[in-house]
């Protein structure tokens, strides 16, 4: 799926479905394209991915049709760009609370190349119009999708607002986070944090604005029922990693017992990511 059926399948309603890549291994992306995805997740808020390095799996996944959704560290309108510019086909900022971090991150993937005074009266609306040319170049070349995290609770106070600005594409729900906001770290079953969710995603979706929640846990009737129930259609589900632990950690232990050896018990593993 490109950057622009994305955005359409987002503000529509349509599921759109993807998984977190970890793994910077040129040989992934030509397995990954046998998953039925529409995008992958590639985050540089909490992998350690250079910007050289994030070009070239931008590149490998959008030839393949799969659009790399990209998490920048910050709301930065200058990291936004630098992940557009390495060819991400959209852009995921974390801890948005305000919507004015949105307005200036729109200015960034809705308009660029436009900086300076010129973006700056565009965001503020004191440009009636831009210029027929400049706006059908703009609408052609900018088809990056926009999303933003909402992982605190001062983020569901201002949602009605950061749902306001034009061109917002997507919220995802950073469940650690949130939790944490909530003073309920990691306790996604509780009714107060399903509120939360449930909340966020209805309020997304009635404004016409894509809404998902980052979902790496084990309980997959719990991310059904969000999605199915909460009308959730941005569908991002675990991870690389954490598929290849969880499968690796069951092999390993099935051979340990069937030949007698000992299994220590582990715990989950937690990828705050």
């Amino acid at each position: 799926m490109k950057s622009a059926e994305l955005c359409e399948a987002l503000r529509s309603g349509k599921r759109v479905y993807g998984t977190l890549i970890v793994s910077s291994s040129p040989e992934w992306p030509q397995h990954v394209k046998h998953l039925d995805l529409d995008f992958v997740f590639i985050d540089t808020e909490h992998v350690a991915i250079g910007r050289e390095t994030l070009a070239w799996i931008c590149q490998a996944y959008q030839s393949l049709e799969i659009t790399p959704l990209v998490r920048i560290p910050t709301s930065d309108p200058y990291l936004a760009s630098i992940a557009l510019d390495a060819g991400a086909g959209g852009i995921i900022a974390p801890y948005v609370e305000k919507p004015e971090q949105v307005q200036k991150l729109r200015g960034a993937i809705k308009y660029r190349p436009i900086k300076g005074v010129k973006s700056r009266d565009i965001l503020d609306g004191k440009v009636d119009a831009l210029e027929p040319e400049l706006a059908s170049y703009l609408n052609t070349r900018n088809q990056a999708a926009m999303l933003v995290n909402i992982e605190s609770v001062a983020a569901i106070r201002a949602l009605d607002e950061i749902l306001c600005v034009p061109g917002l594409d997507a919220v995802l729900i950073g469940p650690h986070d949130l939790s944490c906001s909530m003073g309920i770290p990691e306790a996604y079953d509780h009714p107060d944090f399903d509120h939360a969710v449930r909340t966020i995603l209805k309020k997304a979706r009635d404004a016409g604005v894509g809404a998902g929640i980052h979902y790496s846990g084990d309980d997959i009737d719990q991310e059904i029922s969000w999605i199915k129930e909460g009308g959730a259609n941005l569908i991002i589900h675990s991870a690389d990693i954490i598929s290849f632990i969880k499968c690796m950690r069951e092999d390993i232990h099935k051979i340990k017992g069937a030949l007698g050896d000992d299994i220590i018990p582990t715990s989950a593993d937690n990828l705050f990511i």
